[in-house]
């Protein structure tokens, strides 16, 4: 199990894969639609959609740069009179699908759809729109911690791309959403981002205010903060908060009353002496060797981080390895990065990262001190720089990073124990947002949309397009997965 696949590319929570095809044929407004099903991967559930293609210049500054094909659905709404705005969802990542996020999550939509159509687009470079994939994305997922073999991967990858990966950045992706919009016959819409998707949801707005009716932010990325050096702060402060938790509550304590020290001293010996641990890899039922050294160990506890119901397992796993059965830590580590691996266009998140953030990290006030006492420590960031060295960079917009000013109403979720995008970066934009609400969800972790009343919360705001007619009282009542005693679950 390589190192670089922990730290190169995780910049995201999870989504799944998937996009089925069409049937009969309509017409929307210029932009022919078919009949389609639209899916989270093989054997999930499918869901009825309106699908097509929108085709887009790949350098809109250039005329004869060619075209692309972008992929759209268009989840019609329950309603036989349905409001002239719609809501577009736009995953994270950067990488992800947003047609294979939706469908993962329908369910945080269904409140919305009952009045309003959904309308999905995989930004260019993810999904079924032109994917800047490279082969099996083994190149950067299996480069390990050697940053020059890192370097030599990346610029292969960037070479094999069909599509000059210069032109997939946020800057120009918000112009197809616009372009959406009007070929489907929109003249207003609202829009629901989720962690990358955020910063697209921003600038969405910044270049288009007439367009953008009310915007949802879940789990923000300021347009102030680049992507990468606050990750392992973040990180570090969320397993803090699991390992608060486990103290607070009684049937966690009395079980694992020494989980802080046992995980320092898990970290130390892994440190001097990485494991190899024969498991099954569930995904495809063979046997594999996995290696559990201090990086390994790094990356299994932040992607288990981000969501209330893995962090639950977080104890037990940390006191299995510290007792030395690692194959329960090993097993959900091949778990969690496989579907990580699968749901990321690897060269679109490169192509945005190595555009929008790498280049300000030395304009950016972070301390590499703080980094080494965290348990990531510095090492993304060091990959990612490894990474961007070779990336070509894109088009930027010259107030991208400007703080965001506009009166439209803003709707802003962050989880209270988000190892990536905490609550201070929803305080952050929010500042120069006079018409914004900021709620936060007492421990949860990334992406608060599916979670407990949320949905209800949403579809009000959506409905009023006004923060006034939101009531957030029942965000006291969010539950979260209580700790693992054993692998029989909690305690009763």
């Amino acid at each position: 199990m390589s190192k670089a696949r922990f730290f190169a590319v995780t910049l995201a929570a999870v989504a799944v894969t998937a996009l089925a095809t069409d049937s009969s044929a309509q017409q929307d407004a210029g932009l022919e639609l078919q009949e389609c099903r639209i899916s989270a991967g093989p054997g999930s559930p499918t869901r009825a959609a309106r699908c097509g293609k929108l085709l887009r210049p790949l350098n809109p500054a250039d005329p004869e740069s060619g075209e692309i094909a972008l992929a759209v659905a268009v989840v019609p709404a329950l309603s036989l009179e349905p409001a002239p705005d719609p809501l577009i969802v736009i995953a994270g990542g950067p990488g992800q699908s947003s047609i294979q996020y939706y469908v993962s999550v329908a369910g945080a939509f269904e409140r919305i759809r009952r009045e309003r159509d959904i309308v999905l687009l995989d930004q260019r470079g993810t999904g079924a729109s032109v994917p800047l994939n490279c082969p099996a994305d083994a190149g950067l997922l299996e480069g390990g911690a050697d940053l020059d073999l890192v370097v030599e991967q990346a610029a292969a990858c960037a070479q094999s791309l069909d599509h000059d990966p210069r032109y997939f950045t946020t800057s120009i992706a918000v112009g197809d959403f616009a372009a959406l919009a009007s070929a489907l016959g929109y003249p207003r819409v609202n829009v629901y981002g989720v962690s990358y998707g955020t910063r697209v949801a921003q600038h969405l707005l910044r270049r288009y205010p007439a367009l953008v009716r009310s915007t949802i932010l879940d789990g923000v990325v300021p347009p102030t903060i680049p992507l990468g050096p606050d990750i392992a702060l973040a990180a570090q402060r969320s397993l803090d908060h699991a390992f608060s938790r486990c103290q607070r509550e009684t049937a966690c304590n009395e079980r694992f009353p020494e989980l802080r020290s046992d995980f320092d001293e898990l970290r130390a010996r892994l440190q001097e002496q990485p494991r190899i641990v024969d498991v099954i890899d569930a995904a495809s039922g063979q046997p594999r060797a996995v290696e559990i050294g201090t990086d390994e160990l790094a990356g299994a506890i932040r992607l288990l981080s981000y969501h209330p119901s893995t962090v639950a397992l977080l104890p037990l796993l940390i006191d299995s390895a510290a007792r030395g059965n690692y194959d329960p830590l090993a097993s959900q580590l091949l778990l969690a990065t496989q579907s990580l691996a699968d749901s990321l266009s690897i060269g679109m998140h490169n192509s945005v990262i190595c555009s929008e953030d790498v280049p300000y990290y030395a304009t950016t006030d972070f301390d590499e001190a703080a980094l080494e006492a965290t348990y990531i420590g510095p090492m993304q960031v060091s990959l990612l720089r490894a990474i961007c060295s070779v990336w070509p960079a894109g088009p930027v917009d010259d107030d991208f990073h400007e703080p965001l000013q506009l009166s439209n109403p803003v709707l802003l979720l962050s989880g209270e124990a988000d190892p990536v995008t905490p609550p201070r970066f929803a305080d952050v934009a929010a500042e120069t947002l006079p018409n914004a609400l900021h709620l936060v969800a007492r421990d949860q972790g990334h992406g608060l949309a599916i979670r407990g009343c949320t949905p209800r919360i949403m579809a009000d705001f959506v409905e009023a397009a006004d923060i006034s007619a939101v009531d957030s009282s029942c965000l006291e009542r969010v539950f979260a997965m209580p700790f693992f005693i054993d692998f029989s679950g909690p305690s009763p």
